[in-house]
């Protein structure tokens, strides 16, 4: 057995007699209450789920398995730049403990021997049209690839429930190594006309699959590192992290899961964001007929898209009340690397300008800017400036969190997830009851 599993199965194996135990004694205590707009309003906020890889907190922002990212920025293993290796993430995200180098380049020297791409994957996408969505490519590709399914050979040969966790981590380890070549493949398909450039098998998984998308240099393979790790998860209440864990309840296998996660990433109002905030930056100049825009011009323009009912992209979050730590890492990207770039420069002028008018409405619970706000103006400066592509990128990084928290849900032997509905009649109904009772 290899090591990060056999580490894997120690730590499942003695949290799942621990959770055993705690549902045995305290199964039916109330842990909180719901109200009636959660009901009605997407279930925001009901404490229903259990996420063992990392949690949202709405002031000091993502924490994977306790660490900040600027904690992660410190301590994880690094490649030849300064950023962390995704690798490591996964490692810690897994079974919690930062990986030395060693266990770090052991992720990375697996991931490599197995990313090798079915070859009908390759002709299921070429027999696409070239003008179909990044996104819709890489979840068709995705699927495609279920036929290689461990979890699902093993199920149908009458697999042991307690062998579950293992086959979801093969799947798991096969689908990542396999990501970034998938991803490069469309990039190239897509934008470069089909002029593919081979792998190579020298670099770590970020620096490779910046490699592949035929940009070169050693800031953007760091850069491709930070972002790699800062979407890898955010806890399990975001659409795709639900959706793949929903999905993963049934027992669908990892392909399938993560397909259904990354159909919830495609959404405007998920993963899709990023590419709706560097269209309205580059709107908003060439409305103005500037690439330098003042932060009065700025202001106008926020203020003229508010006016006619508009949202800003890139600016509020469900949970973050503070600025998003992510959106800061990349800040602090660009201020080392690019700060001198005109289209970074608005971005920063944005992050002044935008945060006070929100605050001035007083409708806004957080006026600060996410995550998507900063990082289509560093993929852009890099020469990535298809931004359709751009939740192909974010749904490879965010498959290392809802992964590794699929395993654990087989480890664990989370049940087939089945919330309970109401009417609205019955919801009418229910509150005349408690006005009689009152």
């Amino acid at each position: 057995m290899d090591p990060l599993k056999q580490k894997f199965h120690e730590k499942s194996a003695a949290l799942r007699i621990e959770v055993k135990a705690l549902l045995k004694e305290h199964g039916q205590r109330k842990v909180d209450e719901v109200n009636l707009k959660q009901v009605f309003g997407g279930m925001r906020g009901v404490k229903s789920m259990i996420w063992e890889t990392s949690q949202l907190d709405a002031n000091e922002g993502i924490r994977f398995r306790g660490y900040s990212i600027p904690e992660l920025r410190e301590k994880l293993p690094q490649g030849k730049g300064k950023q962390p290796l995704p690798e490591a993430l996964f490692w810690l995200m897994l079974v919690g403990e930062i990986p030395t180098e060693e266990e770090t380049k052991w992720v990375t020297d697996q991931w490599i021997n197995r990313s090798n791409i079915p070859d009908h994957t390759f002709k299921v996408l070429d027999s696409l049209p070239l003008d179909t969505h990044p996104m819709t490519q890489f979840v068709t590709a995705i699927t495609s690839m279920q036929s290689t399914s461990v979890f699902s050979r093993r199920y149908a040969e009458g697999m042991r429930k307690s062998e579950y966790w293992d086959a979801t981590y093969e799947d798991t380890m096969n689908l990542v190594a396999r990501l970034p070549r998938l991803a490069a493949y469309i990039y190239r398909r897509t934008y470069h006309n089909n002029k593919h450039i081979t792998p190579d098998i020298s670099l770590d998984w970020g620096a490779n699959f910046a490699h592949m998308l035929g940009v070169e240099g050693e800031d953007f393979k760091d850069l491709m590192r930070l972002y790699l790790t800062i979407h890898a998860d955010h806890e399990g209440g975001n659409a795709s992290a639900h959706a793949t864990h929903l999905v993963g309840s049934t027992l669908s296998d990892v392909y399938l899961s993560f397909a259904g996660g990354m159909n919830a990433l495609a959404g405007p109002l998920h993963g899709l964001a990023n590419q709706e905030v560097i269209k309205w930056i580059f709107k908003m100049l060439d409305t103005l007929g500037t690439k330098s825009p003042t932060k009065s011009q700025i202001v106008d323009y926020v203020n003229s898209t508010i006016a006619a009912g508009q949202v800003i992209p890139g600016y509020g979050h469900a949970v973050l009340r503070e600025p998003d730590p992510r959106f800061i890492a990349q800040k602090r990207f660009a201020e080392e690397y690019i700060k001198d770039s005109e289209l970074i420069q608005v971005v920063w002028k944005c992050f002044e300008v935008i945060p006070p008018i929100l605050k001035g409405l007083g409708k806004v619970k957080n006026p600060w800017p996410n995550v998507d706000a900063h990082s289509g103006a560093i993929l852009v400066h890099y020469g990535v400036k298809e931004y359709s592509f751009y939740t192909v990128l974010f749904g490879v990084s965010r498959a290392l969190g809802v992964l590794s928290q699929l395993c654990w849900s087989r480890a664990l032997s989370f049940p087939l997830e089945r919330p309970k509905s109401v009417t609205t009649a019955w919801m009418m109904e229910f509150l005349k009851k408690q006005e009689v009772e009152a």
